[in-house]
């Protein structure tokens, strides 16, 4: 295979960026006056086979360099002497990599001509927005696509992956303040895809976002994923990470399960917000899990992260099977966990500390069953009415749990089958009981 190196030298200029809309434009010189570099990199494509070695410089884009790879290919996208920039200034992703398989990941299903372009490789680049619909990368029915070392900011959406692919690997990546998603799955099918080592924040619509599709063994691992959501007052449902079916029609075509979520922080609704906790992006998430009650979401581990500061740290509803293990959460604004319309969640082993603040700090389970809450410290929730509330809820156990420091303890509503048992409790108000059921509550206490 060949590839064909293309030179520029051009140099960048670092003016302060404007706050409300950034775009390449602040930050490049002259940047109206660079030449428009998409037909010549088109045409390099054809005659290096589908690869570019592209020399240090800048490269202005007007609309998507797209690599066929049923035509082309295998590719290789990358810098070949130093630091390269595409700026996008136009609709549309300045790199679409399309490939034609359609089968899974096992390899009885793959056409031999497949083969010839897995492993499209795309590293060693920033992408910069100049456009309100630029974007940074799609990728459509490739194997093995593997991005790395690459940085993209104030595009529309980072990392677009659609339609069907396999085996996807993001690894060592800054996507940063675009003004929609970071990595966005979109209604694809989608088995096996890696995330890792990278830096995801700022993103307005969303960190790492699965919306519909069929989704399996998707690991998010070593991250630095941080307010992926409005930087103000605008009321959200954006989330650090959401994984989303809660608006598709009940369908085989539709279902998620089998995720990672291990060794990240995941943070932020953009800053701590200090006493106006409620004014910084109200209803955003950290972690946002939304079935629907046709198809729940389901096997999920989430295992040593730092999560902290959104208007509800982790928000499940419609799930099964998810399990919360060795995380520190703090600073909720106000809440930590709601779960809703869901069965064998476990939380366990998990602190629960808002330090310092003064926040509600409520762990909330509603119409939910067969769920666990173990070995877990709760110190200093704020709350007047519950720090763990159980409302409609069937065969929960509550046991071996630490709560200290706080204002409230455990509120029981019309549920049946409930454990609560072996707690350590300490400082609570005079005369405040830690453990309150109404009379259409069944409690073994």
């Amino acid at each position: 295979m060949r590839s064909i190196l293309i030179a520029s030298c051009l140099a960048l200029s670092f003016p302060l960026s404007a706050e409300d809309s950034p775009r390449a434009a602040d930050q490049i010189k002259d940047l109206d006056t660079l030449p428009d570099r998409t037909g010549e990199l088109i045409a390099a494509l054809e005659t290096g086979n589908g690869s570019l070695n592209l020399s240090a410089g800048i490269y202005r884009l007007t609309r998507p360099i797209e690599v066929r790879l049923n035509r082309e290919r295998r590719t290789h996208i990358r810098s070949a002497d130093g630091p390269v920039t595409l700026v996008m200034d136009g609709p549309g992703p300045a790199l679409r990599i399309t490939g034609s398989h359609e089968g899974t990941a096992a390899p009885q299903s793959f056409e031999t001509a497949t083969w010839n372009e897995a492993f499209p490789l795309i590293e060693g680049i920033e992408i910069l927005g100049n456009h309100p619909e630029a974007e940074g990368i799609e990728l459509i029915r490739c194997v093995q696509p593997t991005i790395s070392r690459v940085a993209i900011r104030w595009c529309r959406h980072g990392i677009r992956i659609a339609e069907r692919n396999r085996n996807v690997t993001i690894s060592d990546v800054h996507l940063y303040r675009n003004s929609g998603i970071g990595v966005f799955l979109d209604n694809v099918n989608l088995h096996q895809i890696n995330i890792a080592n990278s830096h995801i924040s700022y993103n307005v619509e969303g960190g790492i976002v699965v919306r519909d599709g069929n989704v399996r063994n998707l690991q998010v691992a070593n991250c630095d994923i941080e307010g992926n959501m409005p930087e103000d007052d605008t009321p959200t449902t954006a989330a650090n990470i959401l994984i989303d079916i809660s608006g598709a029609a009940a369908s085989p075509r539709i279902s998620i399960a089998e995720i990672a979520i291990t060794g990240c922080t995941i943070q932020h609704a953009s800053n701590y917000g200090g006493g106006k906790y409620d004014e910084i992006a109200p209803g955003g998430a950290n972690i946002r899990i939304l079935g629907n009650a046709e198809t729940l979401i389901d096997s999920v581990t989430v295992h040593g992260n730092v999560v902290s500061d959104t208007s509800v740290l982790v928000d499940i509803v419609h799930a099964m099977d998810v399990n919360f293990t060795g995380n520190a959460f703090f600073a909720p604004n106000p809440d930590f966990f709601r779960i809703r319309d869901s069965e064998r969640i476990i939380l366990n082993g998990n602190t629960f500390n808002p330090r310092q603040f003064e926040r509600p700090g409520r762990i909330e389970f509603i119409r939910s069953r067969n769920c666990l809450m173990s070995a877990n410290t709760l110190r200093g929730l704020a709350s007047p009415d519950h720090a763990v509330l159980i409302r409609d809820c069937r065969n929960m156990s509550l046991d071996h749990n630490s709560l200290s420091e706080s204002t409230a303890g455990i509120h029981v509503e019309n549920s049946s089958g409930i454990s609560v048992k072996d707690w350590t409790v300490s400082d609570l108000p005079t005369e405040t009981p830690f453990l309150s059921v109404d009379q259409d509550s069944d409690v073994i206490e």
